[in-house]
């Protein structure tokens, strides 16, 4: 079996507030990052290839909080963090505060591959990805109309409902290859009119992102400030390693009673090696896919 699995971002979104059309364009995108990752699945490409890809598709998408869809921080620059890990071999690679990568998502995985190291922040993983030959885009590559609106709003105060679709909107992949191995990534601008360098559960391994073939691969979206405290995505393979749980039911203890309580609002896609498959949240909405050798690929939004 081959699957992968996608999402992009959980928020305080509703029916009501956005249009039907922009829901359509969304899963369109969806579609899309889908696709990206499964072909590199059915040319035998590695999970981990799957991943990359179908996350770096959601970076170049402007609609989502990523890569060049990136929001706004307080000081009027796009700060991206990303993270990607091998459940084959618990390989790791993250970066975080990045300004200039287009694709975090692969300078991660380089990260993981190329250097001692597993976690790279600011100008330091810069200088390391001009090291490796990634290129460079200048700030504007980032600047997009509707997220510097979001921005001057949320400064202003009269942050919306709507704005909370893009508040949320981390993007993220998991994947079964056909080998039974799992990967996952997940990428992120990070939440509107941030500051101090302000970095959340996405580049952090065992919080936004983590794969083992010994339990599950997980990619989580939503409040970073809880999803950190929670551990959440480690959380969840543990609970599949050492109590028996499936995807489903290790995903709902997680969000439901260790997210919520403490006001946390989010979700995660969640992946077996029995490629058992599970996406939950505790807001009204998470955009999310999947597509798998059944022929399957459908994408929603809603809960229905």
């Amino acid at each position: 079996m081959i699957r992968i699995a996608v999402h992009g971002g959980a928020g305080a979104f509703s029916r009501t507030t956005v249009p039907r059309e922009r829901w359509d364009r969304y899963q369109a995108g969806l579609v899309a990052a889908l696709r990206a990752g499964y072909a590199q699945l059915t040319a035998g490409g590695s999970a981990l290839d799957a991943v990359e890809q179908a996350v770096a598709a959601l970076e170049d998408d402007p609609l989502f909080n990523a890569g060049r869809g990136a929001v706004f921080t307080h000081d009027g620059a796009n700060e991206l963090d990303a993270c990607i890990m091998d459940g084959a071999t618990m390989g790791a690679g993250a970066v975080a505060g990045v300004r200039h990568v287009r694709n975090p998502v692969s300078l991660a995985r380089r990260v993981m591959e190329h250097s001692p190291h597993v976690f790279l922040a600011g100008e330091g993983a810069e200088e390391f990805a001009l090291e490796q030959g990634v290129a460079l885009v200048p700030r504007s590559w980032f600047h997009t109309a509707p997220r510097y609106q979001q921005l001057l709003k949320s400064r202003s105060g009269a942050a919306t409902e709507a704005n909370q679709l893009d508040y949320f909107g981390t993007v993220g992949a998991v994947a079964l290859d056909g080998h039974g191995n799992l990967a996952a990534a997940t990428s992120t601008g990070g939440m509107t009119n941030k500051r101090w360098g302000r970095i959340g559960d996405t580049p952090i391994v065992g919080a936004g992102t983590y794969a083992s073939n010994a339990g599950c691969a997980v990619s989580a979206t939503g409040h970073g400030e809880y999803l950190l405290r929670a551990t959440v995505a480690r959380e969840i393979s543990a609970r599949m390693e050492h109590l028996g749980e499936t995807p489903a039911q290790a995903a709902r203890s997680v969000i439901h009673d260790r997210v919520a309580p403490m006001g946390g609002e989010g979700g995660v896609i969640v992946l077996s090696r029995a490629g058992d498959c599970a996406f939950e949240f505790n807001t009204e909405g998470m955009f999310r896919g999947v597509m798998d050798d059944t022929g399957r690929c459908e994408a929603a939004v809603f809960r229905d």
